[in-house]
């Protein structure tokens, strides 16, 4: 294990200084990109006669569980490092659409998009029944906070389409998760739960991580409040993550729900009123660094990927009409809610076509599709699921920065790239 997570980490810092030395996009999607090379490389060596190294890679990559890396442990330090930096009285004065997205959004996009889907996999021939076309629809439906994140960083979005959009991202994994395995249940069981037990499992798991993350957020912001010593306190903050995450897999609540809500109570409880200003500069050095790092290793698991699935024309015909769909799906969602909001409050100019485009799909969705059992169905729900997440990474990443600020008439952001 430590082998595989030394070669890891040394592919992965390679990849990353051949994207600042040489490509210069953005850090996620960079590292992403090169690792789309460098497996795209491998592939074109085997077609040479040499097959050796692919296979070597293969066989390192086949042994990380993607999917129980991301979801309960990797998705946790992330969302917890984002929400350290929102502010609460923004995330407050933009509660309703960031309510709307984060829920009826991703019950809309379900089903609109497990409809269509059942469609487009007719069309090339795929039998995949209706539900898990819908199993597909809540899978690749939420917003992925780790790539939105990052992608937003270098676009100069205004305060309001920024909230809504990192506020969205962070809180519509939990709603997506428990439709997944609402439907998964029903997938492997053969029946449908009753409302009664559907609304349970829905209070116990985000309602649950909502107040399990409230909790252990306050305890630790109390234990930092009473000292005076950044490392201890940097610390507190790092054990409330590990710890946090396992003991919620135990009491069966969403890490990833409670983990927001212990940011939010770290970032701004702890920083306004128990932290000095050494404590503050090493806190947010400490889990930027660990952020970008972990960032870095995801975005070139995600390019490596491309060893493992099978792929055809086919494939990637479906997945690109389906990311067309999905985009469809997206404005579907969004219109509504901000043309209603728009009655009471002024909206800035081009917040629909820009929440449209930002909905970027990222390794929750990959991840998710990995959790589906083996067979026919899932080969081909997860091949289409990591082409449209590559597509959506790529397309809208590489471009939202450019939409943001033709339609508010910003300047680009500061970077650090060349």
């Amino acid at each position: 294990m430590l082998e595989l997570a030394a070669a890891f980490i040394c592919l992965t810092t390679l990849l990353t200084y051949v994207n600042y030395r040489f490509i210069g996009l953005p850090p996620t999607i960079g590292v992403m990109v090169t690792a789309l090379l460098f497996s795209l490389g491998l592939q074109g060596l085997s077609l040479m006669g040499f097959p050796g190294l692919e296979e070597h890679v293969q066989e390192l990559i086949g042994q990380i569980d993607f999917g129980d890396l991301l979801m309960n442990w990797m998705l946790s330090f992330l969302l917890f490092a984002g929400a350290l930096h929102v502010n609460l009285a923004d995330l407050r004065s933009y509660r309703w659409p960031i309510g709307f997205l984060a829920t009826f959004g991703v019950l809309i996009a379900t089903f609109a998009i497990g409809s269509l889907a059942w469609w487009v996999f007719a069309m090339f021939g795929w039998h995949v029944s209706y539900l898990y076309c819908l199993l597909f629809g809540a899978l690749i439906s939420p917003t992925d906070p780790i790539a939105v994140l990052g992608v937003l960083r270098t676009a100069n979005a205004s305060k309001p389409l920024k909230t809504t959009i990192v506020g969205e991202s962070l809180f519509n994994d939990g709603t997506a998760v428990v439709v997944f395995t609402v439907l998964l249940g029903i997938a492997q069981l053969g029946e449908t739960p009753s409302m009664t037990d559907t609304a349970i499992l829905f209070a116990h798991e985000a309602i649950g991580g909502v107040l399990y993350g409230g909790l252990i957020g306050y305890v630790v912001y109390l234990m930092i409040k009473s000292i005076e010593q950044y490392q201890i306190e940097v610390m507190l903050t790092l054990a409330l993550v590990i710890g946090g995450s396992a003991l919620a897999s135990e009491l069966h609540v969403s890490a990833p729900i409670a983990m927001v809500v212990a940011g939010l109570i770290i970032g701004n409880l702890g920083r306004n009123l128990a932290m000095n200003d050494m404590t503050r500069r090493y806190m947010d050095g400490f889990w930027e660094l660990l952020d970008d790092i972990l960032n870095s290793l995801l975005f070139t698991l995600i390019g490596m990927e491309l060893l493992l699935l099978p792929f055809s024309w086919q494939h990637l015909s479906a997945a690109a009409l389906l990311a067309l769909v999905i985009v469809l799906s997206r404005f579907v969602t969004v219109a509504p809610g901000i043309l209603l909001l728009r009655r009471w409050r002024e909206v800035p100019r081009g917040t629909i076509r820009i929440l449209t485009w930002g909905g970027l799909r990222g390794g929750v969705s990959v991840a998710l599709a990995l959790a589906l059992p083996a067979g026919p169905e899932r080969d081909v729900l997860l091949s289409i699921t990591y082409i449209v997440v590559l597509l959506s990474i790529l397309l809208q990443g590489l471009t939202i920065g450019k939409l943001v600020r033709s339609v508010t008439g910003q300047p680009a952001a500061q970077t650090t790239e060349h």
